[in-house]
């Protein structure tokens, strides 16, 4: 599909991929329909902070993914759907699990019912590498077990299946996009690498749960990349893609990385309140992305190193680093 002055729908644009993926959508001279969280502060997100120019070419629409009639509103008049918005804080699931239901599953059902009936195009699932569990085989392909091991897991393999089952009961024309652990600028300082970042530019030690868990991390903009080529690529309807960097760091090593990256001599210490359940810490996640490279093309360009320095640069900017609170966030 060529994508010149097609009309994108990217729901939970207001969020870290999200709003780098308006961006990538932009340079391919898309028209990009943001809908994002209503909320009474009126915040946009990262959006707040897009220049006067990106915003005149982006139509920003409020609402809640949870209201099937605003969502119908939303996509009626698009050619492609990008589904972002979720609920992704994992210890936050353990508390609110009702909530990963309503708008993971929920969610997703009113986003895939009204691209059924609006006889969209093209829609892309946001899944992830969570619905795969720890790893029982290295590298993990499409066809690893699920293994739901927090309420998020859960939420987002429902969400797969019931977008799977419109593929095959109606021929919806969508794919999944199952990215494992993406990293880079704008990143909720929940995630490991931003609250690695962040505490050592604002405290004297580095506090985390466990250290022995290994991840495989890609950098944003491989992310957005895969979209792009998803959103490209014809005939890969009912396809569910791994994106990954085909690697893994455990995290101690990962935060020994990147204290090294910033020169910092700092300790680290392992806090209870930051470890997982358990039976639900996922131990281990390897992808296998030889079904990317082979369906779309698709390979990272930014080695780790190199996306840690670029997202160390952005962390480093004081009208960046201000807008994050040093507080842990479950």
């Amino acid at each position: 599909m060529n994508l010149e002055n097609k009309k994108v729908l990217i729901t939970g644009a207001d969020g870290f991929i999200g709003s780098h993926l308006i961006e990538r959508f932009l340079k391919e001279n898309c028209k990009v329909k943001a809908f994002i969280y209503y909320n009474s502060f009126n915040s946009w997100g990262w959006l707040d902070y897009f220049s006067k120019e990106q915003l005149k070419k982006i139509e920003v629409l409020m609402g809640d993914i949870r209201d099937p009639y605003i969502v119908r509103s939303a996509v009626k008049d698009v050619d492609i759907i990008c589904h972002l918005a979720a609920l992704i804080g994992i210890p936050y699931s353990y508390i609110a699990p009702e909530s990963y239901i309503d708008t993971n599953i929920k969610g997703t059902l009113n986003v895939i019912q009204a691209a059924k009936d609006f006889h969209i195009k093209k829609i892309i699932i946001t899944s992830s590498s969570e619905t795969y569990g720890s790893a029982l085989y290295v590298p993990m392909d499409e066809n690893h077990p699920y293994q739901p091991q927090s309420p998020y897991s859960a939420s987002k393999i429902g969400a797969d299946h019931i977008s799977m089952s419109f593929y095959y009961c109606f021929g919806l024309p969508l794919s999944i996009i199952r990215p494992f652990n993406t990293y880079g600028p704008r990143q909720s300082g929940r995630a490991i690498i931003p609250t690695i970042i962040i505490q050592i530019f604002k405290k004297k030690n580095l506090e985390l749960g466990n250290l022995s868990p290994t991840r495989d991390l890609t950098y944003v903009l491989d992310v957005c990349e895969a979209y792009i080529k998803m959103c490209q690529k014809d005939g890969i309807e009912g396809e569910i893609i791994n994106i990954g960097s085909s690697s893994e760091i455990s995290i101690g090593n990962l935060a020994n990385k990147i204290k090294n990256l910033m020169n910092a001599n700092i300790k680290i210490i392992c806090t209870d309140d930051r470890k997982r359940p358990k039976k639900s810490e996922v131990e281990r996640l390897y992808s296998d992305t030889k079904k990317a490279f082979k369906l779309l093309g698709w390979k990272p360009k930014y080695s780790l190193t190199d996306g840690l320095k670029l997202t160390i640069e952005w962390f480093s900017k004081e009208e960046n680093l201000k807008k994050y609170k040093l507080l842990y966030n479950i």
